[in-house]
């Protein structure tokens, strides 16, 4: 039966109800090795093995060949003591180790690869605040007392971002000029409306826009309407995540690259995490941060998240005439269609779009061909402009659109699900974990802690939400061509 329709901010609209409730630039000739070597290791048939099989690389992205270089986070070579060990190295953990550095805590952080190399480092760069949820349904959900002060956490995750950025003077390329969400239809404009009114009861200086000023915000004529919230923005995301391990670094944080944790268990009251290299860290607690690219190491998480692959476009740097007929007011964009499309100018003065690709890996650029096409109808300007770079990275969905924290035993805390608003939402959960770490304060976590329960049927979603995106793929999306 159907439990609900929900609208992920990055994902669009899915129904998770099945039961009761790449780059391709010109230029490089190595660019393109790279690139053609990235779909060559990813083989795997269909959704069934998506978590077996090897995520496509970093290195293809635009992210990849913009950002400043990385700290140094040598792998864990011997066996040490912690008094927290993070396992995950994007917003979540990153911001976790800088702020409990920061407290004088002796953290050690393990990632698996890089930080910053899953989605962290692979989305569009796009800082929105606020959940899928608008602010009085979150009331309903949580009642007056819990919900008002999760509308308030959420609404200043955006300022989180920008307010690190600043205090540790980090290398990002940024805007903060808001974020605009196009109508698609009619009703889409009754949401939207309702959504900016009641940001705007909360004092925040929307700005509600007619068809004629979309038109001229956007420089499309696909919406119908839009709102403007000035509070979002947009930043480099590898960049962003490079500047958090840097800062973290330098609070005193141990952070290590390429150190997977293999084994996860309780000793003598203590936590061991066990590391590919067989290096282990001994910690009185443990925070697991692994969103979309979480594996085995707890058992069933992996099962109470979907987590599809968000694919990326970017073209050449666009001429100056082109330039300016997009997006002319700075704003970073994504819309309410089921299966959201998103879009914005980099700092290179580039076109970027995202939205939703297969549920496997890549295997050729025409993976990425159905956004190609709606490139061309959203912005017929653009017919013609070479694109240059092409990816992909996964984002974590859990059931109820919202971020889950688990702690399943004594100092083991969880947090899965960024539901495609990680950058704000992750960095701003960074210091609540802090926070709780630290305290032990219930009161300092945002959301209530729950009992890890895995989807029913979770291959039977998987295939759900592959079948809806292929569908999405065939229609591209439901983009019409203009006159």
């Amino acid at each position: 039966m159907i439990e609900k329709i929900c609208e992920s901010p990055s994902y669009g609209t899915i129904d998770f109800s099945l039961t009761n409730r790449g780059c391709w630039k010109s230029v490089s000739s190595r660019q393109r090795a790279l690139n053609q070597s990235a779909f060559r290791t990813n083989t795997p048939a269909d959704h069934k093995s998506f978590a077996m099989a090897e995520p496509f690389p970093l290195a293809p992205s635009l992210w990849a060949a913009t950002a400043p270089p990385p700290v140094p986070t040598p792998p864990l070579s011997q066996s040490t003591k912690a008094d927290v060990c993070i396992v995950g190295g994007g917003y979540a953990g990153l911001s976790t180790a800088l702020h409990l550095a920061e407290r004088g805590t002796k953290v050690v952080l393990l990632e698996a690869r890089e930080p910053g190399w899953g989605a962290s480092g692979r989305n569009g760069g796009q800082v929105i605040p606020g959940l899928k949820y608008d602010p009085d349904e979150i009331i309903s959900m949580f009642g007056p007392e819990a919900g008002e002060r999760i509308v308030e956490f959420a609404g200043r995750t955006a300022d989180v971002v920008f307010d690190l950025i600043a205090k540790h003077n980090m290398d990002v390329p940024y805007v903060r000029n808001g974020w605009i969400q196009g109508a698609h239809n009619s009703a889409a404009v009754e949401a939207v409306h309702k959504r900016a009114e009641q940001w705007a009861r909360r004092g925040v200086n929307v700005t509600v826009l007619d068809k004629t000023e979309t038109e001229a915000h956007l420089g499309t004529r696909q919406y119908e309407g839009a709102w403007i919230d000035p509070r979002g923005g947009a930043v480099q995301p590898l960049a962003y995540a490079r500047g958090l391990a840097k800062a973290a670094v330098q609070a005193g944080a141990a952070v290590h690259g390429n150190s997977r944790a293999t084994k996860l268990e309780r000793v003598n009251g203590s936590w061991r995490v066990k590391t590919a290299s067989g290096a282990e860290v001994t910690a009185d607690r443990v925070v697991l941060c692994t969103n979309g690219y979480t594996d085995s190491l707890v058992p069933k998480l992996r099962q109470t998240i979907v987590a599809p692959n968000s694919f990326m476009i970017a073209t050449a740097p666009l001429p100056d005439n082109i330039q300016k007929s997009i997006l002319p007011y700075g704003h970073a964009s994504s819309d309410t269609r089921k299966l959201l499309l998103y879009f914005r100018l980099d700092h290179t003065g580039r076109f970027l779009l995202g939205g939703r690709g297969p549920f496997r890996e890549p295997r050729s650029e025409a993976d990425w061909s159905h956004l190609d096409r709606v490139r061309d109808k959203l912005f017929p300007q653009l017919k013609g402009v070479p694109i240059e770079y092409r990816w992909c990275g996964r984002v974590a969905l859990t059931r109820d659109f919202l971020p889950h924290l688990h702690e399943p035993e004594p100092g083991l805390l969880i947090d899965i699900g960024c539901m495609g608003r990680g950058i704000g939402l992750q960095s701003a959960m960074g210091i609540a974990i802090a926070d709780y770490v630290s305290s032990s304060r219930r009161e300092a976590l945002p959301f209530p802690i729950v009992s890890i329960k895995p989807l029913p049927l979770h291959r039977f979603h998987l295939a759900y939400v592959s079948a809806l995106v292929a569908w999405y793929r065939l229609t591209d999306g439901g983009v019409k061509a203009t006159d």
